[in-house]
């Protein structure tokens, strides 16, 4: 009796060492408290096995490679909508295989809620920001990111996005500017300055000389010796060292629009794919960052079907960056989100059914209404044409009169067509049963509808086992700083 007390003890004092995480998040490593006390000190080799029961993964201290990858305002409620939609209640995301898990908080200095320019240069720099700020500090000092140690470091860097390169994430980590929404045509020069290897996206207008005084700051990245793709099979051909894609003049085209619209883009899984190829082609390594950018944009707009698609291309990239890095070993994954968007959850109520038969985005619903001549407001035949068409429902009279009324500011100015989007969502979304916050909230939200709540963290690979517990997005960058030996 005494000696099976003894045991307990012990085990019981084991479970609050600093650093065990035999539950909770932190490795996928469960004790069984019904076992005896020899299954609390499992071979750390066991950490490491996939189901199959090989090594997932090495346990190596410093990556020589870092694929970091951003599903922008992708919360667990945007990935449970994309479980659910595509595998089913019993179905898994790719990323949540990854053997090391943990959360992050994502509020700014001057906010509870981040923006992503600020939630980006946490990420980038390991420093807080105020909202709208690109790795500048609050009193406007520019802050150094890790990309940049990279690159100070000998080592190849890249950026990807299906947003503009130069918006706020990826212009986080190449760029230093005050203000995000003024800043655009700096970013892109600032990575042309910086050398960045590979740039893959939207936003080529910021590129052009219309948007740089003149100057064809294209031609410039080309006199530097950068191969330029404006379509997914211009990106495929290139073979330099050096590479910039610019796909679409704005953000690009979300997954769901692609067909309706003929689009010759690569898909975010191609662009990851190539920035691997390119990158590696260097001797020292490299960091390369990646965006699912458009699932933030999916989620402002209530648009449950867009977030299941994008989050479900961005789950596809992590495969193809995990399986490079089984292959290829000594790389480190971090997956992750710079915070959540729109307090998306899945209700009981939810008809996903319905849902999944919507076959465009609500941006692209937007730009198929029809304004009254010579009125500021659109149509009730069109409007009703929309909602009919593609969200099969029967809109009434007083939705289509309150429909007008929102997306109007308080100049009685129509919204850019991106914002009327946002009120075709919410009205489908509260019509099949969507969780989401509804247009009052948002409207009052400077973020446009972001949330504070805790973001999922996933590594796999080199150093990845320092990624557990509750974390602050300031902390993520700085695990891979320590592990690099460089100084943020």
């Amino acid at each position: 009796m005494f000696i099976r007390k003894l045991m307990f003890i012990v085990a019981a004092i084991i479970l609050f060492l600093p650093g065990y995480t035999a539950f909770g998040v932190g490795n996928h490593a469960i004790a069984d408290a019904s076992s005896s006390s020899l299954a609390l000190f499992p071979e750390p080799e066991q950490h490491f096995k996939n189901k199959n029961g090989d090594h997932a993964q090495k346990n190596v201290d410093r990556p020589k490679n870092v694929i970091f990858m951003v599903g922008d305002g992708m919360g667990l409620g945007q990935m449970e909508i994309a479980r659910l939609f595509e595998h089913g209640k019993n179905g898994r995301l790719f990323m949540e295989s990854l053997p090391n898990v943990a959360l992050a908080h994502t509020y700014s200095d001057d906010n509870m809620v981040t923006d992503s320019a600020a939630g980006g240069t946490a990420l980038a720099t390991g420093e807080k920001t105020n909202n709208g700020m690109i790795s500048v500090s609050p009193d406007k000092k520019e802050m150094a990111s890790i990309l940049k140690k990279f690159k100070q470091d000998g080592r190849q860097v890249g950026v990807i996005s299906t947003n503009k390169v130069t918006d706020a994430t990826p212009a986080a980590f190449t760029a230093c500017v005050p203000n995000r929404w003024e800043g655009q045509s700096e970013i892109a020069r600032q990575q042309l300055a910086g050398d960045i290897d590979v740039i893959l996206g939207g936003g080529s207008q910021y590129f052009k000389p219309e948007n740089q005084d003149g100057v064809d700051l294209i031609g410039k990245f080309k006199e530097k010796g950068y191969s330029f793709a404006t379509n997914r099979t211009e990106m495929a051909e290139a073979n330099g060292n050096k590479l910039l894609g610019l796909f679409h003049p704005d953000n690009m085209n979300f997954t769901v629009d692609r067909a309706e619209v003929k689009s010759e883009e690569p898909t975010l899984k191609e662009m990851t794919a190539k920035g691997i190829e390119v990158l590696s082609k260097g001797n020292n390594g490299f960091f390369m960052m990646v965006e699912g950018a458009r699932i933030d944009h999916a989620s402002h707009a209530a648009d449950l079907t867009s977030v299941w698609k994008e989050t479900i291309e961005f789950d596809q990239s992590v495969k193809y960056a995990t399986e490079w890095a089984k292959e290829n070993g000594d790389t480190l994954v971090v997956v992750l989100a710079d915070h959540e968007t729109m307090g998306i959850s899945a209700t009981e109520a939810m008809d996903i059914e319905a849902l999944k038969k919507i076959g465009v985005s609500h941006e692209f619903m937007a730009n198929q209404l029809k304004k009254v001549d010579r009125s500021n407001e659109y149509s009730a035949e069109s409007i009703r044409n929309v909602f009919k068409t593609y969200a099969d429902i029967d809109i009434t009279e007083d939705e289509i009169r309150q429909f007008n009324e929102n997306v109007k500011d308080k100049r009685g100015k129509v919204y850019p067509t991106r914002q009327v989007g946002w009120e075709i969502g919410s009205i489908i979304a509260n019509h099949y049963h969507g969780g989401t916050l509804n247009s009052p909230t948002r409207s009052l939200s400077s973020t446009g509808g972001h949330t504070g709540n805790l973001v999922p963290v996933f590594a796999y690979g080199a150093g990845s086992e320092k990624f557990e517990g509750v974390l602050d997005n300031v902390d993520i960058p700085k695990i891979i700083a320590k592990l690099m030996g460089y100084e943020l």
